[in-house]
C-alpha cells in the first residue's frame, strides 16, 4: 500500500482572442502556439501513456474560454492555416540547414514534430480537441475541472457577489454542455481565494479546489497537516494547497529543471534572428518580428552567448531530472507518513502552458516521470483530488486565508498602479447588470438578446488577463483595447436597454464578434440566486447543549 499521493494539476487557460475582422491577426498566435506546443504535445504524452498500460493520474483544468476557443469553427480553420505555413516554414528549414550539421537534427525534429502536429489536429482529433480531452476524462486516468468563465479574478469582483456567482455558473454550465457530466473540481483563477466564495462553489455542486500554500498555513483554526491534506470550508468544499517544495523544483527557471543548460532556449528563434527576406512570410503582415517556433539554440548559460540544441541531451536531463523530482517525493512522502495518522497528498498544480511552450521538454519530463512512478517505485501513487476525497472523506474545517499565488502572493498583481483604473468601470459595470436581471426577470426577442450579450460584454471585461498584462507590461496596449471595448460595448447595451432604444444591426455584429457561450442566460446575474446558497457548515450541523 502506497505511503501517500501526489496529485499533479496542469492549469490551461487562455484569454479569449477571435478577431474576425482581420485576416491575420498578432495574438490569435498565441492560442496557435499553445495548440501546437503544449495542447498537442501532452495529448500524444497521455494517449502513449493509456496505450502501454501507465497508471497515471492527472487533474486538467480547462478553462471555459480556451475550450471555446477550441470549439469555434473561424479559429479552427486559421489553426490549421498555421499549421501548413509551419510545414512549409520546416522543409524549408531542412533545406537550409543542409551545410550546418550542428542545426540539421533539430530542423528535422521540427519538421517531424509539425508533421505530427498536422496529422493529430486534422486526422486523429478531426479538429475537435474538446472531444479530445474528454475522451482522456472518460478513461478515469486524467480528471478534467473548470474555472471562472472569463478567469476573472474573485477577490476583486466581488463588490458584486452576483459577478461571482454568474463567473461560477456560466463555467460549470459550459462545463457540462462540452463533457456531459458535472465538474467536481474547480480552479479559482490566479488561486485567489476570497472566504465565502465557497459556498458559491459548493451551490453548483463542486467538491474541492485549489489555494497557494499559505491559503493553507494561514488558515483559521490551523490545518493540523498544513497543506499536505484538504480542509473543509465551512460550506463543506475541499481546499487543496499547493506545495512549495515540489511546485519550486519544476516552476522556477533558476533553480529548478526548466533552466538547466541543456535545455532548449526559448528566446532565440528564427522569427528574430534571419532576414525578412527569407523568414518574412511567416511573420504576422510580413514584417512583425515574433516567436516562429523554430528554435536551435541551448540556454547554454547566463549571457547572450548560446550553442546548439542536442536534442539527445536534452532527453537525457529530462528523463535525469524526472528521476530526481520522484526521488524527492518519495523522501518527502516517506517523512509524511511516518508523522502523519493518514496518508499525505503532494499537490503540484502548475500552468500547462509551462509543458512544451515554455520548457520545450516538459512533455517528456512529464512522460517520464509517469512511467518511473508506475514502473520504478511503490513509495506513492498519483491521484486526483477527487480520487483522494473519496478515500478521506472526513477532513478538518477550516477557513483558507485570503491569498492567491501571484507576486507576494495577494492580490498586488491584480491591483497596482498599472491597473487599478479598471475596477471601478468592472464594479459600476457589474452592478448594472445586476440592476438589469433584477429588472427584467423574463424578457424575450432583441431585449433577451442585448442582454444576454450584455452578460457576454460584462464577462470579457472581467478577465483576469486584462490586468495581469498591464502589470508585466507586455501587449498592455491589446490588454486596454480589449477592456475599453468590452466596457464600451457593455455600456451602450445598457443604455439601449434602459431606454428601449436596441439596435438590431449593431446587437447582430456584435454577436458575432463577441460569440462566445452562445446558450449564455443573463438570468445568473439575478440576486435571488443568492438566497439559494447553502449555509455554512456551523448553521447546518446541531450544536449540542
Amino acid at each position: 500500500m502506497a505511503q501517500g499521493y501526489l496529485a499533479m494539476v496542469l492549469h490551461a487557460h487562455l484569454p479569449y482572442v477571435r478577431h474576425p475582422e482581420h485576416e491575420q491577426f498578432l495574438e490569435e498566435r498565441w492560442f496557435q502556439e499553445a495548440v501546437t506546443e503544449t495542447y498537442l504535445p501532452l495529448l500524444w504524452v497521455f494517449e502513449r501513456l493509456l496505450e502501454d498500460g501507465v497508471d497515471f493520474r492527472i487533474t486538467f483544468n480547462l478553462s471555459p474560454t480556451l475550450i471555446a476557443m477550441f470549439n469555434d469553427e473561424l479559429l479552427r480553420q486559421r489553426y490549421v492555416r498555421h499549421l501548413e505555413m509551419l510545414r512549409e516554414l520546416a522543409e524549408r528549414e531542412v533545406d537550409r540547414t543542409g551545410n550546418q550539421p550542428e542545426f540539421q537534427g533539430t530542423a528535422l525534429m521540427y519538421r517531424d514534430l509539425v508533421s505530427r502536429a498536422h496529422y493529430l489536429f486534422t486526422e486523429k482529433y478531426h479538429w475537435d480537441l474538446t472531444r479530445a480531452f474528454k475522451r482522456l476524462q472518460d478513461s478515469g486516468r486524467v480528471e478534467i475541472i473548470t474555472t471562472g468563465a472569463t478567469h476573472g479574478y474573485f477577490p476583486l469582483l466581488g463588490v458584486q457577489r452576483e459577478a461571482v456567482y454568474a463567473q461560477v455558473a456560466v463555467a460549470v454550465q459550459f462545463y457540462e454542455r462540452n463533457f456531459g457530466r458535472s465538474p467536481s473540481g474547480f480552479w479559482l483563477p490566479e488561486c485567489g481565494c476570497h472566504p465565502g466564495d465557497d459556498q458559491i462553489l459548493k451551490r453548483f455542486g463542486i467538491k474541492y479546489f485549489f489555494v497557494e500554500s499559505h491559503g493553507l498555513l494561514h488558515a483559521s483554526p490551523r490545518p493540523k497537516y498544513g497543506y499536505c491534506a484538504p480542509v473543509y470550508t465551512q460550506a463543506g468544499v475541499a481546499a487543496f494547497g499547493r506545495d512549495m517544495e515540489s511546485s519550486r523544483q519544476v516552476w522556477s527557471a533558476k533553480e529548478g529543471y526548466p533552466g538547466d543548460f541543456d535545455y532548449r532556449d526559448f528566446y532565440r528563434d528564427i522569427g528574430f534572428d534571419l532576414g525578412l527576406d527569407y523568414i518574412g512570410r511567416y511573420l504576422p503582415e510580413g514584417h512583425i518580428r515574433s516567436h516562429t517556433g523554430f528554435k536551435y539554440h541551448r540556454i547554454t548559460g547566463l549571457s547572450d552567448y548560446k550553442e546548439p540544441y542536442v536534442r539527445q541531451h536534452a532527453m537525457e536531463k529530462a528523463a535525469l531530472h524526472a528521476g530526481n523530482f520522484m526521488f524527492n517525493r518519495e523522501k518527502q512522502i516517506e517523512w509524511l507518513a511516518a508523522i502523519f495518522d493518514r496518508q499525505p497528498v503532494v499537490v503540484t498544480p502548475y500552468d500547462a502552458e509551462l509543458f512544451g511552450h515554455w520548457w520545450f521538454e516538459g512533455p517528456q519530463w512529464l512522460d517520464y516521470l509517469c512511467r518511473k512512478i508506475h514502473f520504478d517505485q511503490r513509495t506513492f501513487d498519483m491521484i486526483t483530488p477527487g480520487e483522494y476525497l473519496s478515500i478521506y472523506p472526513c477532513n478538518q474545517v477550516s477557513t483558507p486565508s485570503e491569498s492567491s499565488w501571484g507576486w507576494n502572493g495577494y492580490h498586488e498583481v491584480w491591483l497596482n498602479g498599472a491597473n487599478d483604473w479598471i475596477w471601478r468601470h468592472l464594479h459600476k459595470a457589474s452592478g448594472r447588470m445586476v440592476e438589469l436581471a433584477n429588472n427584467f426577470p423574463e424578457a424575450g426577442g432583441d431585449l433577451r438578446r442585448a442582454l444576454n450579450q450584455a452578460a457576454r460584454e460584462l464577462l470579457l471585461a472581467q478577465s483576469s488577463d486584462w490586468p495581469f498584462i498591464m502589470k508585466t507590461g507586455t501587449m498592455v496596449e491589446y490588454a486596454k483595447l480589449r477592456f475599453e471595448t468590452h466596457i464600451s460595448n457593455f455600456t451602450r447595451l445598457y443604455e439601449e436597454i434602459r431606454y428601449n432604444r436596441i439596435d438590431p444591426g449593431w446587437l447582430g455584429w456584435l454577436e458575432q464578434q463577441d460569440n462566445l457561450f452562445s446558450e449564455i442566460d443573463y438570468q445568473v446575474y439575478q440576486s435571488r440566486h443568492l438566497s439559494e446558497l447553502p449555509r455554512s457548515l456551523s448553521q447546518r450541523i446541531p450544536v449540542s447543549a
